[in-house]
């Protein structure tokens, strides 16, 4: 392995769990908020912080503080229930991690989920040991594809920008990415290879971590 660090964003990118997020957002969004939104509109609104998404729906001021963390709370709470006889790392990045910290590559997760949600899935998948640096949506004051997730993860880590490769499933999170000044690798989980042609630091995309032209890619 040619990075000295890789990055890994959480849903939809170490797990493939975005459609359970969507449903999770749609129930709340719609049933319960009255927002009128498509399926599609829903999917293309939840990328960065919880509170991010409601306010670029609904606006600045519909919800406290204190309202947006409730609805936060409850959104993963139906996401978690959904999702957890089904979670699991996607294939071959267990393999992955294993090899990674064999032979002293760097971990870290980038990701805009909450601790709440991060947690559940380091300690039901037993894998906390591989990542000394979690960066959350707690833990940065913008999103991305503001660069702060990942800039902060690389420092933490002790890591130049240049040395390390992250690891995203969406357009928003490659673009944090490039920001950052860091190659990716697109999981193809839940948007189409098409959707990432504006950006010119994609090295290449994979179904999951069995791909065999992964090595070359890292």
């Amino acid at each position: 392995m040619k990075a000295k660090a890789l990055l890994f964003d959480m849903n939809g990118t170490m797990i493939d769990d975005m459609a359970y997020h969507a449903k999770a957002w749609y129930n709340i969004l719609n049933d319960d908020l009255r927002a009128g939104l498509t399926y599609d509109e829903v999917k293309k609104e939840m990328y960065g912080k919880n509170d991010e998404v409601l306010v670029r729906i609904f606006g600045p001021s519909k919800f406290s503080l204190a309202e947006m963390t409730a609805l936060s709370i409850e959104k993963e709470k139906r996401y978690q229930q959904e999702y957890l006889p089904f979670l699991k790392l996607i294939d071959g990045l267990k393999e992955l991690l294993v090899v990674a910290k064999s032979q002293g590559v760097k971990l870290a997760i980038g990701s805009a989920a909450i601790p709440f949600n991060i947690d559940f899935v380091l300690d039901n998948l037993h894998i906390r040991e591989y990542f000394p640096v979690i960066v959350s949506a707690d833990d940065v004051a913008i999103s991305k594809p503001h660069p702060e997730t990942f800039t902060k993860a690389a420092e933490l880590l002790g890591v130049a920008p240049e040395d390390c490769i992250v690891f995203e499933d969406a357009p928003k999170g490659v673009e944090a990415a490039q920001n950052a000044g860091m190659q990716s690798i697109v999981l193809t989980t839940m948007h189409e290879k098409e959707e990432f042609a504006q950006y010119s630091n994609v090295r290449g995309f994979i179904k999951d971590y069995t791909d065999p032209h992964l090595i070359s890619l890292l």
